[in-house]
């Protein structure tokens, strides 16, 4: 308890708790582009009840993994190694993930250009069911947890401030998802450019488990513009509507 109070009046600690909920709640939006756009294809009554459940397996997974930091830290240890090349258990989910992600977006895509195809796979209309949807949804909870979890490991030794920069960087993303997800289905444009953000993410992953590490700030940034110039897309067919 002392410890904990000692903690708390420490200006550092606080500088450190809000730098980590802004790297995870930045870390998040790929997770919450991911859960978004696979709850729209759910029936309307059952998409928030998805949204909710999905992200509260991530807070779940986040908090346990914390709680096994040993193991955590194990996980970045090289296990085996080809042609010069060391991979570790983080690797080798990071590749998973990363390909699951890219071969998840491409069907998406292909569904989107040929819509009076029907997909028998997990990745078209045609899974629409809520145990198909969270079960995609928790795949890729464990790879973004154990990403991010790397990263709260990395930024400070403190298993007070991981937790709440934890707790309430699931608090936001509950929050902002059902927004998120609205906004997506009304703009179908933008359902391509967030399969579009899938498919970059997933190769980061799988470039991460090979051991080519692109900076984070270099994606968002690029997110962000593209974002930009959607909007101004958007913008742009609003006006030209009313004219």
């Amino acid at each position: 308890m002392d410890s904990l109070l000692v903690l708390f009046l420490d200006p550092a600690a606080w500088i450190a708790l809000a730098t980590l909920i802004v790297m995870e709640v930045v870390l998040g939006i790929d997770n919450l582009i991911f859960v978004s756009i696979l709850t729209n294809k759910l029936p309307q009554e059952q998409r928030k009840k998805a949204r909710v459940f999905g992200l509260s397996l991530a807070l779940v997974f986040r908090l346990a993994l914390l709680g096994t930091i040993a193991f955590i830290v194990q996980l970045v240890e090289p296990i085996f190694t080809v042609f010069e090349q060391a991979f570790s258990w983080r690797d080798l989910i990071l590749i998973a993930g990363g390909l699951f992600l890219v071969w998840k977006a491409t069907n998406e895509i292909h569904h989107s250009m040929s819509p009076e195809e029907k997909d028998d796979g997990l990745g078209g209309k045609a899974v629409s069911g809520m145990t198909a949807v969270l079960g995609q949804i928790l795949v890729l909870d464990l790879v973004f947890s154990i990403d991010s979890i790397i990263t709260a490991v990395g930024m400070t030794p403190h298993l007070p401030i991981m937790v709440i920069a934890v707790i309430v960087a699931v608090a936001v993303m509950l929050f902002a998802a059902t927004p998120l997800a609205k906004f997506i289905e009304a703009n179908p444009t933008i359902v391509m450019l967030a399969l579009g953000f899938l498919l970059m993410i997933g190769m980061v992953l799988i470039a991460d488990g090979f051991g080519v590490h692109v900076p984070k700030g270099y994606i968002y940034a690029a997110m962000a513009f593209s974002a930009f110039v959607e909007m101004l897309n958007m913008f742009a067919r609003k006006r030209r509507k009313k004219v």
